[in-house]
């Protein structure tokens, strides 16, 4: 296991968080406002704004924050691929806990891939409200 060190150090069967957090208005009106979702549900009253699901981006970072305190790494991530898969809707003021895994970790054509599993759940009854597959490059070959 390599959680502790850099983000570009971590293996196949490391475990990122959980990580609690209550999910702020703020951040849901200011993430919706930046990838233009417009709606009203992501930008209307406080008390009925969701959270669309492709904000478990964030999550992501939450985990690398808390998981790889030494950083990035000396390579840029290239995130390249997701798959979101949402259960039931977040709303704003939920209390949320975040766990992830890196399910594999291998080289292909110079590059280091990584693949994060995320899953996303009520603090309060462990419901899985997302799944999150996500897919990096860690780092690659400058020839």
């Amino acid at each position: 296991m390599t959680t502790g060190g850099m983000v570009t150090e971590l293996d196949k069967g490391d475990i990122l968080g959980p990580v609690e957090y209550t999910l702020s208005p703020f951040v849901v009106r200011e993430y919706c406002h930046a990838v233009e979702l417009g709606h009203d549900c992501f930008q209307g009253n406080i008390g009925d704004l969701v959270m669309p699901s492709t904000l478990i981006h964030l999550d992501k970072l939450r985990l690398y924050t808390h998981a790889c305190p030494g950083g990035t790494g000396p390579t840029a991530r290239i995130h390249f691929e997701f798959d979101a898969e949402l259960f039931a809707p977040i709303r704003v003021g939920d209390n949320l806990v975040v766990k992830g895994e890196i399910t594999d970790r291998y080289l292909k054509k110079g590059r280091d891939y990584v693949v994060l599993v995320m899953e996303l759940r009520k603090a309060e009854t462990s419901g899985l409200l997302i799944r999150y597959t996500d897919h990096v490059i860690l780092a690659y070959s400058e020839a």
